[in-house]
């Protein structure tokens, strides 16, 4: 089984891959996770190094070729970063799953993780840091990350807890491949 889970910051894609991975003893790669610690070992906080990024290609586009290759040569992952979906097209049987939140809810959800005092301050970081990616998946994919026809299931995070948000994938899920 290949999953991709995909979503804007704060909206709880790596917790939700987390998850899946646990409950259906599936790998996790998480781009996000790599560029973090890419941007940890320059020193720079995420929209610093997005900004570097912004002017060097080469970093999202070794991550996001690394990304096709692995869903193109591994069984039984998720896949979790912004553009696993579209990392995946043209793979058979991939599950693509978008998660979304409101800005607001995402900004502190990250405050939280980053142990951030100011709301504000990480509202305009993270406004900066989504425009900087979809400037980049414009230029270097023309991809929209707006556009989310290409996902099987997209899912509001708000609404749900972390292991409700599960338990409406499992369903969903397990409809497509079985009770595990």
């Amino acid at each position: 089984m290949q999953i991709t889970v995909s979503g804007l910051p704060g909206s709880g894609t790596t917790t939700i891959s987390r998850l899946l991975a646990e409950y259906y003893e599936l790998e996790l790669i998480s781009s996000g996770e790599i560029f973090r610690r890419m941007a940890k070992e320059k020193r720079m906080n995420l929209a610093e190094f997005g900004a570097m990024a912004e002017k060097d290609p080469s970093i999202d586009l070794a991550i996001d070729k690394n990304q096709r290759a692995i869903i193109r040569s591994q069984d039984n992952l998720v896949l979790e970063s912004r553009l696993a979906g579209h990392m995946a097209a043209g793979v058979p049987n991939v599950l693509k799953i978008w998660i979304k939140a409101p800005l607001p809810v995402r900004v502190k959800r990250i405050q939280r993780r980053e142990k951030s005092a100011s709301f504000d301050e990480e509202f305009k970081k993270t406004v900066l840091r989504e425009k900087s990616e979809a400037l980049r998946y414009i230029n270097y994919y023309n991809i929209d990350i707006g556009d989310l026809s290409i996902y099987d299931i997209v899912i509001d995070s708000e609404k749900w807890s972390q292991y409700q948000t599960l338990d409406i994938l499992r369903v969903a899920i397990d409809s497509l491949i079985g009770p595990q």
